[in-house]
């Protein structure tokens, strides 16, 4: 089955993970981290695209971003990896691919899903047992957006500024957000979205995607009758 194609549009964030081949390391030693988010940082300002949230686990990355351009992330996620996967083979004496094929990505519904899937980027060592609190772990941008730690990789996005008047109260806000835990049901669909290659938010903003990019922005219903009053009325809502 073809791939759908990568959707990318300026002002529109994306949620992108990239993965070490195989599911293998991509950070071998405590001094690989910093490297990485040093680049990420210089290729980030080079393409125009805002950083929003990250987080380095051993064998993955993923990263909220927001490009200028169309193509600013593609071009930025090419050159960080290429730079990355040089410095590793030097570094650690191995040679070969580091990445697993191509990275994935969605776009992300600000209004509806934003700060969630912040949230899931920031959670990502808790749920795989490696700290307890999100505050814990050292390479994610949690330390940024809950508890002020200067890291100007970090670009806030409009969401979490409208989160309070000044940096305290945003900052405690979202802190607050981690309080709850994310439903599952939102797990599963920020997985699929990205994983899949599809638009996360509602039904408005993914008409409004596939009118902007002429490419469907979510899966066809499975199954089903084509003769059934449903199907034809998917069909005239353009669902279709």
């Amino acid at each position: 089955m073809a791939r759908p194609p990568r959707l990318s549009l300026p002002g529109i964030p994306q949620h992108i993970i990239q993965r070490g081949n195989n599911r293998q390391a991509c950070f071998f030693t405590e001094e690989d981290y910093p490297v990485y988010l040093d680049k990420l940082k210089e290729y980030s300002r080079k393409y125009g695209v805002a950083v929003h949230a990250y987080v380095l686990m051993t064998n993955h990355v993923h990263l909220l971003l927001t490009p200028e351009e169309a193509d600013g992330v593609s071009r930025l996620i090419q050159s960080l990896g290429r730079y990355y996967v040089r410095y590793v083979n030097q570094r650690h004496g191995r040679s070969g691919t580091l990445w697993e094929g191509r990275f994935k990505s969605c776009l992300v519904d600000s209004e509806n899903y934003f700060l969630t899937v912040s949230r899931y980027i920031e959670l990502n060592p808790v749920r795989a047992g490696m700290v307890a609190e999100p505050g814990e772990y050292p390479w994610s941008s949690y330390r940024r957006n809950a508890l002020g730690k200067p890291i100007e990789l970090i670009t806030p996005h409009a969401c979490y500024l409208s989160l309070g008047k000044t940096d305290v109260r945003r900052r405690n806000a979202y802190r607050a957000l981690f309080d709850e835990a994310i439903a599952e049901h939102k797990l599963k669909e920020i997985r699929d979205a990205v994983n899949k290659s599809w638009v996360l938010g509602g039904e408005g903003f993914r008409k409004r995607i596939e009118r902007r990019t002429g490419s469907r922005a979510f899966p066809l219903p499975r199954g089903g009758d084509r003769k059934s009053a449903k199907y034809r009325e998917l069909r005239k809502n353009q669902l279709l």
